[in-house]
């Protein structure tokens, strides 16, 4: 029978250099970091409404990237794991080591890291007299093109791996866990992509590469939306400060809103609203009704775009316009 699943490549190896604590997941993520930091400073070298010099830059990504840590990890410890394990034991929050290994930071919250990294933003523009939602519009820009290397690292590692699922492209990921081959329905998807096992076995079976529609959706064309459509438009319509910031809300929210039917809830959690008529085995899409806790974010997220978006167009209609056309002075002494 012809096999209608992929393997999960057995050369794909975690750690960098075998046997040294560094992992493939960690150097995306400097590579995402990289990547957002070279096209913020493309758009300040040629974005006249937007004078930064380099070591302006430099520390505002400091701040940003200080408070996402932060933000995207106390997320991952409240909101998805045992939170009041943390709370009689908070030294653990950040403590990179389990078992006698280094294993860094065992989870890390994208939504948190929103956050923060807007917390890290406002922070600066404090202590800078920097507009927030022009510096805001200038980095999300470039932010998503990063975060296709993340998600890569996700891949990388096998994890964040979807739900069972019988399409083509369907992938056997070897961390995840496996199922009774006594169960039914675990017997008809194994017959259905042509998958061997042993009756009273456990059986790992495919499912979606969840990581992979996310670096493509959530990373390349969500880039390629606010690059080349929302922030072109803007420049040339001189919108209000805060434009392609609500794309960028709105933008990720749906896609990761929409992809998250196809990504397992952690098994903890499962569904924090189920109302479809069946949610009783969370490692199968049974109903959109049936919603994690990451789509809760998701549409917090996506509203918060809309509603930026709505007071960016009111403010527009109403004549706010002067203060969003005026470039901001370039910081004396600096070099750009």
């Amino acid at each position: 029978m012809l096999a209608l699943f992929a393997q999960f490549p057995s050369w794909i190896d975690p750690y960098v250099i075998p046997g040294l604590p560094i992992r493939w997941y960690a150097v995306m993520y400097l590579v995402a970091f990289g990547i957002a930091y070279a096209l913020f400073r493309y758009q300040c070298r040629h974005d006249r409404y937007l004078l930064m010099s380099s070591d302006d830059s430099q520390t505002f990504f400091f701040y940003a990237i200080l408070f996402l840590l932060l933000f995207a990890r106390l997320f991952s410890v409240f909101f998805y794991s045992d939170g009041l394990y943390y709370l009689t034991h908070p030294w653990m929050i950040f403590w990179p080591f389990r078992n006698g290994q280094f294993v860094g930071l065992p989870g890390m919250s994208y939504h948190g890291g929103v956050v923060g990294a807007l917390v890290g933003g406002i922070f600066f523009c404090h202590f800078h007299k920097r507009r927030l939602l022009r510096l805001t519009d200038t980095v999300v820009a470039g932010i998503p093109l990063g975060y296709t290397f993340g998600r890569i690292g996700n891949f990388i590692n096998a994890e964040l791996y979807g739900r069972v699922t019988t399409v083509p492209w369907g992938m056997v990921f070897p961390t995840a866990p496996g199922f009774p081959s006594s169960e039914p329905w675990v017997q008809e998807i194994a017959d259905r992509v042509g998958l061997a096992y042993i009756p009273g076995e456990i059986v790992n079976l495919p499912r979606h590469p969840s990581q992979l529609y996310e670096a493509l959706f959530e990373g390349i064309v969500l880039f390629l939306i606010l690059w080349f459509i929302i922030r072109p438009w803007k420049l040339r319509k001189k919108l209000p400060d805060g434009t392609v910031f609500a794309f960028y809300l709105m933008g990720y929210g749906i896609f990761r809103f929409a992809i998250e039917y196809c990504r397992q809830p952690d098994a903890d959690i499962g569904y924090v609203i189920a109302l479809g008529e069946r949610s009783d085995n969370i490692a199968l899409f049974q109903s959109f009704l049936n919603i994690s806790k990451g789509q809760v974010f998701c549409l917090m997220m996506t509203a918060a775009g809309a509603a930026l978006l709505a007071w960016i167009l009111w403010r527009y209609a109403h004549g706010y316009r002067e203060q969003a056309d005026r470039p901001e002075k370039r910081a004396k002494g600096k070099r750009a």
